[in-house]
This record gives structure tokens, C-alpha cells and sequence, in this order.
């Protein structure tokens, strides 16, 4: 019995441009910045659980298929999104190697763009839905990885090269790391993760800053 000439033709379906790519093809960086964007907007605006790929892939501009060629499934494209979010705000070239009598202006850079991260709508709303009952715990485990875990490490290692070079005299480095970004919170961020206030205004959070980073830098002095 012999096939039909037509068979073929018939199950062809068309290729939608961004369906194309192999697995080994290198990916579109511009669909994944744009996957990324409408992932941060959906969680925040309607929490995970509130969220559908289709809806992302649709805020995208992409395809479904796409978003999971991308990031493979919603968990794991949640926690790339809070890792982006981060980076936005703490890149890595904040944490560069510490220039020498610059240690304290450098710490308040950090603690600048920790606290404004932090007090963020957006951070606030995606802090209140970890705490929320219900959260499953995979979801928690995610946003301290690739969040707080993140920042925390980062920060570490920075206090450590600022140790070596003797600008600094820290004996338990992520202790102190975890002591300066919770002296940062303070109680403002709680009150604003209470909902009691809206925010400080420019001058408390100037004032704020510098009085964390003057006492860090005094407790952590070396003494000649």
C-alpha cells in the first residue's frame, strides 16, 4: 500500500518564529528580558498563584511554548524573576572590590540601594505574599535563593575583601553581613510591611543610613 503523495504536506503544521529554535539554538535574549518584565509586573500585581504562563507569555509578546523554552516551568521563572529584580537594583558592580579609605562611602551606597530595594511596592507586596498563610514552602525556598541568599552573599564577600585590606576588623563575616542589611530595616520597613506607615520621607531615610553605616563602621573599627 503506498502513501499518498499529499500525507506529507498535510502533516506539516507552519512554524511560528519564536517556536523555531532547537534546543541547542542560542535563545532570544530580548524575549527573555521581555518574559521577565511581564513575569515581575504579573507576580506583583496578582501573586503567584493569581498568575498563568499564558498570561506572561501573553504580557510578553511571545508564545507559551517560548516562555517554557526559556525558564521551563513557573517556579523556576518566579525565582528568575526575583533574581532579576535584585540585580536591577543591587548589581554586582556594587560590591566591587572596595578602593582604599572608601569603605564607608561604600557602605552607604550599599545600604542606599538595599533600603530603597526593600521598601519598594514591589518588594513589599512580594514580601507580604511569602509571609502569607498558604505560601507553599518551595515558593519561600526560591525567593530566599535567588532574593536575600543572594544579596547576603554578595555582601559577604565584599566585608571580607574590605577585612583583608585591613579597613575592617570583622572575625565572623555573614553574621556581620546579616547584622547590617537587619539594622537597615529597622523598624521602618516593618511598620511598612504592617501597612502602618506609607514610607519615610527623603530626609529620614538619609538620616537612617548614615546612622546604620556610622555605627557598622564603629563596631567593626580597627584598632592600631
Amino acid at each position: 500500500m503506498t502513501a499518498s503523495p499529499h500525507a506529507d504536506q498535510r502533516s506539516v503544521q507552519p512554524v511560528r518564529p519564536d517556536e523555531g529554535r532547537g534546543p541547542g539554538r542560542p535563545k532570544d535574549l530580548a524575549k527573555r528580558v521581555a518574559i521577565l518584565e511581564a513575569a515581575k509586573r504579573l507576580f506583583v500585581a496578582q501573586g503567584f498563584d493569581g498568575v498563568s504562563m499564558d498570561q506572561i507569555a501573553a504580557g510578553a509578546g511571545v508564545s507559551k511554548l517560548t516562555v517554557y523554552s526559556h525558564f521551563g516551568d513557573k517556579h523556576t521563572l518566579f525565582g528568575e524573576a526575583i533574581s532579576s529584580k535584585c540585580r536591577e537594583q543591587m548589581p554586582d558592580a556594587l560590591f566591587a572590590s572596595p578602593a582604599p579609605g572608601t569603605c564607608h562611602e561604600q557602605l552607604a551606597q550599599i545600604a542606599r540601594a538595599f533600603f530603597g530595594m526593600i521598601t519598594s511596592p514591589e518588594a513589599l507586596a512580594i514580601h507580604r505574599m511569602m509571609t502569607a498563610p498558604g505560601t507553599e514552602p518551595r515558593l519561600r525556598e526560591l525567593f530566599w535563593n535567588a532574593g536575600p541568599e543572594r544579596v547576603q552573599a554578595a555582601f559577604a564577600a565584599y566585608l571580607q575583601r574590605c577585612a583583608d585590606e585591613g579597613q575592617l576588623a570583622i572575625d565572623d563575616v555573614p553574621r556581620a553581613a546579616s547584622q547590617f542589611f537587619a539594622l537597615l530595616k529597622g523598624e521602618m520597613h516593618m511598620m511598612m510591611m504592617c501597612g502602618v506607615c506609607r514610607g519615610p520621607g527623603p530626609d529620614d531615610v538619609d538620616a537612617h543610613i548614615a546612622a546604620t553605616v556610622d555605627l557598622f563602621v564603629r563596631g567593626y573599627a580597627v584598632h592600631r
